[in-house]
């Protein structure tokens, strides 16, 4: 059985009577079309279910119709991090209505990854590309300048950057996770923190030991990766402190939520005994139990932001900052004063 055939100018122009310049000229809103045949031609159109070819479009204006966004994390940690599919749906619901497809990478950072980026610009596969994780001094910033993408950043950039970016106060929401945990009566507090390579990650961890050392608290921090794995582990190591902490301040809620695992395991209550705190507040957090106290950040509203702004860098506007509402802090029921406090705090400077 032959694949059915999308209509083309030509059926439109059989059906409505007319030539196929004035159907081009009609369609794409051009004048010398008077208003009457412009209204049968579009009316013919509709009922066909003519609709433009993308081929054709990118070629005749040189586009891709495509924006890029290529992820340089292992798929295991992106499988399990619920940030980027909400991310994802934000993109599409503006791609969605401007005709804009969405290309989607993961390359391990490095050569992969530079190599993914040049293959997009030689291609000419997408017309713009969308940053994620922005790094320490990040390469990135200038081999995209060097292929000439437009691109926008999710956060600013430690280094001079020529894009347009969207951020919002990376440890806003740390330090009311502090300070709801200082509130509470917690003295010892830990930080399951991300890789320090990323931006947001030490803006975070910095967030922490400021706000711990303006509330007098005694922590320790571990890095990870961001995965769910890591964080198991860092609570792990953690709880094997000579003196654990009451508090844990989780990067993400997947960390949060193996923490929580792990303190159950050992017969720990969760808030009795430790306090959990996550960031994202991602809807598996609401219902595990207790539910999960987290930052909470508008993942689909920075991906609805990022698309705007990169479409307005590829229609060629001046490069913009775009802040985001700070975060806030959902406060749950993973989260109670600590059942006794600990010794006289140390500062939060001393076990850095």
């Amino acid at each position: 059985m032959p694949l059915e055939t999308r209509p083309t100018i030509a059926d439109v122009a059989r059906a409505a009577g007319v030539s196929k310049g004035l159907v081009s000229f009609a369609l794409n809103g051009r004048p010398g079309v008077a208003a009457e045949t412009r209204q049968r031609i579009m009316d013919t159109a509709a009922e066909l279910g003519w609709t433009p070819s993308l081929s054709a479009r990118s070629l005749s204006v040189g586009r891709a119709f495509a924006c890029g966004l290529v992820i340089g994390r292992s798929p295991d940690v992106i499988a399990a991090d619920p940030f980027f599919p909400s991310f994802i749906a934000g993109l599409e619901d503006e791609f969605s209505v401007t005709g804009q497809a969405l290309v989607l990478a993961v390359a391990n950072p490095g050569r992969q990854e530079e190599a993914t980026y040049r293959a997009l610009a030689s291609d000419r596969r997408v017309d713009g590309v969308i940053l994620t994780d922005i790094r320490v001094a990040d390469a990135r910033i200038a081999l995209l300048d060097e292929v000439g993408i437009p691109a926008v950043t999710l956060g600013v950039p430690d280094v001079a950057s020529p894009f347009a970016s969207v951020s919002t106060d990376d440890g806003a929401g740390i330090r009311l996770a502090v300070e709801h945990l200082a509130g509470l009566g917690h003295r010892r507090v830990g930080h399951v923190a991300g890789p320090s390579g990323m931006l947001h990650a030490q803006r975070r961890r910095d967030a922490f030991l400021d706000a711990a050392d303006a509330a007098g608290l005694d922590v320790v921090v571990v890095e990870t990766d961001f995965s769910a794995a890591d964080g198991a582990r860092a609570t792990a190591s953690l709880l094997d402190e000579g003196t654990p902490p009451t508090a844990i301040i989780y990067a993400n809620d997947s960390m949060a939520v193996a923490g929580m695992g792990i303190a159950h395991q050992r017969g720990l209550s969760v808030p009795d005994d430790l306090s959990i705190t996550g960031f994202d507040d991602t809807e598996i957090g609401r219902w595990v139990h207790p539910a999960l106290t987290s930052v909470a950040t508008d993942a689909r509203g920075w991906g609805v932001a990022a698309a705007r702004t990169l479409l307005a860098a590829i229609a060629g506007d001046a490069p913009t900052h775009l802040d985001l509402p700070d975060p806030t802090l959902a406060v749950r029921g993973s989260t109670a004063p600590p059942r006794a406090r600990d010794a006289r705090p140390t500062t939060a400077r001393e076990h850095e």
